[in-house]
């Protein structure tokens, strides 16, 4: 059955009564609403089965900016092509454009969600699909934002193709088996953030000048491939983040010009685990490889690293950091020799910590980095070295080129 709402309604009668709420509540289950262009009062609740299409963001679902613009309540619901806009601005009560909870098979299509807290919330929300949306927070500081798509207890949904600008984080906390694919995002907090999380798999998103990329936390058995994060910058900043993570697959990632690409802090976490990063690119980051804590057993294989500051760097002592597995990756410092020919250098690579690596356990030194006092003890560190310099990696068979990749 379809419902046609005809006619534009002006603000005053809008207001007056909500026209697009008894449409709702008068339709019969799986009922098609197309709505005309023009302003509608939101705040409305879906409670079964139907579907909104708003011809083109021409249609728009104004809130009252107090609470939830759109709340839905009912599985086998889809809403399209709206704008939806002016939610409340309370953090305690999750005030949103869209909330969805305790449902399953909804899609979200094509909305332009703007002027919002909180984009898309969903909670405990299975087999569903969040698609083409734009989405910008309320004109807050960025702590202050609310986040532009949060996933709780959700499970087996797909995140794709959203552009989110301007909004907070990109959240999926106890959710699993969820694809999030090809999403942009750009000036937010955290790009994507999981936390107790698994099987969930991340490909092809694009991430720029956001605090973090990606941080994966308390979670296991996720592959993430394709994934380009740029300009990740400040004391916070990083590409893609490992805390307590086993048995992930990090593949085919760009991490360019981030304060850190990648970022490690004790993971695997389970025993006998490992993580396998591969055809990686770590381009142009202040540290490329940062372990944190106990990190040991990650596969590191084929990946490219280049023009950053430093290449691999451990800030905790004793940590077992050389039991890392590095093969047949590319290091723009190698020194050694290929004599015949196979594109893998004779010797193997290694990168240590000399005295301009001091700061690595004593913060206030950095302040000299790079300085002439620094570079002269270093020299010297390697020239006639009083200790054992302490070795942060070895890399058997390093490639001698990149092919042709960049």
């Amino acid at each position: 059955m379809k419902w046609l709402i005809m006619a534009i309604i002006p603000l005053s009668t809008l207001f007056g009564a909500n026209v697009l709420q008894k449409a709702i509540d008068d339709a019969q289950a799986g009922s098609l609403l197309e709505l005309p262009a023009g302003i509608y009062k939101g705040n409305i609740v879906i409670n079964k089965p139907l579907i909104i299409d708003g011809r083109n963001q021409k249609a728009i679902i104004e809130g009252d900016g107090k609470g939830t613009v759109v709340r839905i309540k009912s599985s086998f619901v889809t809403i399209k092509n709206l704008t939806i806009r002016h939610s409340g601005a309370e953090h305690e009560r999750v005030d949103a454009g869209i909330s969805v909870k305790k449902a399953n098979h909804v899609k979200i299509q094509n909305c332009k969600i703007v002027d919002v807290l909180f984009g898309v919330d969903l909670q405990q929300v299975n087999n569903s699909k969040v698609s083409g949306n734009y989405i910008t927070s309320k004109h807050f500081s960025l702590g202050l934002r609310g986040d532009a798509i949060r996933l709780w207890y959700s499970n087996d949904n797909v995140i794709k193709k959203n552009r989110i600008i301007k909004s907070r984080d990109f959240i999926v906390w106890y959710s699993h088996g969820n694809l999030i694919e090809k999403n942009y995002s750009e000036y937010c907090r955290y790009s994507l953030h999981f936390m107790y999380t698994g099987k969930n798999i991340v490909k092809d998103n694009t991430f720029k000048h956001n605090s973090v990329g990606i941080f994966f936390m308390y979670s296991q058995d996720t592959e993430a491939y394709g994934n380009v994060i740029e300009n990740s910058l400040g004391t916070t900043g990083l590409g893609i983040g490992l805390k307590d993570c086993s048995n992930y697959i990090l593949k085919g990632n760009t991490m360019i010009y981030c304060a850190r690409g990648l970022y490690i802090d004790r993971s695997p976490f389970q025993p006998d685990t490992h993580n396998y990063i591969e055809n990686n690119k770590l381009l142009y980051n202040s540290e490329a490889v940062a372990f944190h804590s106990l990190s040991i057993a990650n596969i590191f294989k084929n990946n490219i690293i280049k023009g950053n500051i430093e290449n691999v760097i451990n800030d905790s002592f004793n940590t077992k950091v050389t039991e890392n597995i590095w093969i047949n990756n590319y290091w723009d410092n190698y020194q050694g020799f290929d004599k015949n020919g196979d594109g893998i250098g004779d010797t193997p690579h290694i990168e240590r910590y000399y005295a301009d690596k001091m700061w690595l356990f004593n913060p206030s030194v950095k302040f000299f980095y790079g300085s002439p006092v620094i570079t002269i003890i270093n020299f010297l560190a390697k020239l006639a070295p009083l200790s054992q310099p302490v070795v942060l990696a070895i890399d058997k068979k390093p490639k001698m080129s990149i092919g042709g990749v960049l």
